[in-house]
């Protein structure tokens, strides 16, 4: 009888091993969990919830690309035609958006390769300016809007804006300066005309 209770018991415990195993196979939750390793160098979990993270996507449906950009620029033009402001202003607003963060990341990412690779250091560099660039056409374009809506008070910063980026020598200042003028924000021309100019000669 001991052995016939010894032989069930083992029985028992054998099926009771087998069931076990199998839950931690089908459910590893089950089983002892495997802790990540932890340090200052450790790199942390992106969090799915930030609307700050962005996940890769094909550029073509991108927002935050080149792509992305031109089409909402193309979207305020087509906005401009139709005389419907406030809907172009929101297009450009967002197109400026869009340059300003991509022009913000490539020159971070020149920055970390900087010393490390040159090669892509210099590439990132350029598209910081390009997107640059970019962002200071939709910040103009967007000026102009609130110009045509009569809203001095908007398109001045934006213009000031335009100056401090591109600096006054540059087409797209000289332009912004030019829309100052007009609104009669400054009284001097920029640049002046040759009779204007101050003769290096007589001075002498």
């Amino acid at each position: 009888m001991k052995f016939v209770a010894t032989t069930r018991f083992l029985s028992v415990s054998i099926i009771a091993a087998s069931v076990l195993a199998a839950s931690a196979i089908v459910n590893p939750s089950a089983g002892h969990a495997q802790s990540l390793p932890t340090g200052p160098n450790q790199a942390k979990p992106i969090d799915p919830s930030d609307p700050n993270v962005l996940r890769p996507v094909d550029q073509e449906n991108n927002i935050l690309s080149l792509s992305g950009g031109q089409r909402l620029m193309q979207e305020a033009k087509q906005a401009v035609s139709a005389q419907n402001y406030s809907l172009a202003v929101k297009k450009y607003q967002e197109a400026r958006q869009v340059y300003n963060q991509l022009s913000n990341f490539y020159q971070e990412l020149a920055g970390s390769f900087s010393g490390i690779d040159n090669r892509i250091s210099d590439s990132q560099r350029k598209k910081a300016l390009e997107t640059a660039q970019m962002r200071d056409e939709a910040t103009y374009q967007l000026a102009l809007v609130h110009r045509a809506q009569n809203q001095p008070e908007l398109a001045v910063p934006l213009l000031v804006q335009i100056i401090r980026s591109q600096q006054p020598t540059r087409e797209l200042g000289q332009k912004a300066y030019q829309q100052l003028f007009e609104l009669g924000f400054v009284d001097s021309p920029f640049p002046r005309s040759r009779a204007e100019q101050p003769n290096s000669t007589s001075s002498r």
